[in-house]
């Protein structure tokens, strides 16, 4: 597994796989290839630990340690047998197993799991445990059982500074690809009128600056076998490189072209985004405000782009008492944001129309949050 390329799976929402594959073309991965819920590259474990530190759209990223078919436990637990686990696996390190079937003879998933844990645990020695950081994910379909483990831990959402959140808040891997879609490359000014506890802000400054978003966390490929410790510590120096603006990231810190703007009518809500962005170390290059939509103004400089995740119907109420906002957005951005970009998310697209905003026909519906969504956007307005 050291030295032969293996498959290597970037997880998403439904609905965000080109937008991930885009993302992860374009930082070099190998062989990137959309499929349901995600996308796969080849690469070997350095590329598992850049996936996790460097990726901003992954929700997770599994490694593929070995695929066999199996009819039944029996022969479920013998091919598991052949697996060289310790060349994955740590036995002093615990671990849980996790399993699906469909569409396969073997249709009971607890009893496929208890199979590789017993396997696991009498070819390593390792310990089982419910509540393990490592865990392999056993997926059998169609008679084809494939093994993989989970190298991110936590979710990679968990960026590691946002302890605060506001309500129906958007996970910040959704909210970088949709940052993407929108055209956002970390070189023109960000607004949000309705910003919550600042994930679209702190993001877009994120990029901006070049901030690797996995650099404040740990993962769960750091007790794997593979792991190596100094490399790992060269590959986190090296992600403090020139961002998109040509600057490192301490450089764009201390002296910014240009910040990203949140705003909100909840002061809790400003406050939570506020102490987000100053434990994310981009204080300096966001500003937050506490009022409503219709006093919003563009920052002076520059036009970018506007992105807002405003109520709907779906996710706070009854969707016919929200029309005014949406009016107000609308006119709001038409009267004052000559020359800027939007990007808008929600469930109705009688609501998007509400706001009179040129939007051009949405893409793909997102999962978010069991509600499906889209991304409605408008060229630079008159």
């Amino acid at each position: 597994m050291e030295s032969a390329e293996f498959e290597i799976f970037l997880a998403t929402a439904p609905g965000l796989e080109a937008a991930l594959r885009a993302e992860v073309a374009e930082k070099g991965f190998a062989h990137a290839r959309a499929v349901p819920g995600g996308v796969t590259i080849m690469g070997r474990w350095p590329d598992v630990w850049r996936a996790n530190l460097d990726v901003r759209g992954a929700t997770r990223v599994l490694a593929r340690i070995g695929a066999f078919r199996a009819m039944h436990l029996a022969q479920l637990d013998k091919r598991a047998r052949k697996i060289e686990w310790g060349d994955v696996l740590r036995a002093d390190v615990p671990f849980r197993v996790e399993a699906t079937c469909r569409q396969s003879r073997i249709y009971h998933s607890g009893a496929a799991a208890q199979r590789i844990v017993r396997a696991i645990c009498d070819v390593l020695g390792a310990r089982h445990a419910e509540d393990a950081d490592i865990c392999i994910r056993v997926r059998i379909e169609d008679d084809l059982c494939t093994l993989a483990v989970d190298t991110s831990g936590e979710l990679l959402h968990r960026r590691g500074f946002k302890e605060a959140v506001s309500k129906a808040p958007m996970r910040e891997t959704m909210a970088a690809l949709m940052l993407r879609l929108a055209g956002y490359r970390g070189t023109e000014p960000v607004v949000d009128p309705m910003c919550g506890s600042g994930t679209f802000v702190i993001e877009a400054a994120e990029i901006a600056a070049g901030l690797a978003p996995g650099r404040s966390r740990v993962f769960a490929f750091e007790q794997l076998a593979t792991f190596q410790p100094a490399a790992w510590a060269d590959m986190r120096a090296a992600s403090a490189r020139a961002g998109p603006n040509g600057a490192t990231p301490t450089d764009f810190l201390a002296d910014p072209p240009f910040r990203m703007h949140g705003s909100d009518r909840d002061a809790g809500a400003i406050a939570s985004a506020m102490a987000n962005a100053e434990r994310a170390g981009v204080s300096g290059i966001t500003e937050f405000r506490q009022h409503g939509v219709s006093e919003v103004a563009p920052p002076a400089g520059p036009a970018g782009l506007v992105i807002v995740n405003p109520p709907y119907g779906t996710r706070v109420g009854d969707k016919n008492s929200l029309a005014p906002l949406y009016r107000a957005l609308g006119q709001t951005l038409r009267s004052r944001f000559s020359g800027w970009r939007v990007g808008l998310v929600t469930t109705e697209a009688p609501l998007a129309a509400a706001t009179g905003l040129p939007f051009a026909p949405p893409g793909p519906p997102i999962a978010h949050g069991g509600l499906r969504v889209k991304l409605f956007l408008a060229p630079p307005l008159p």
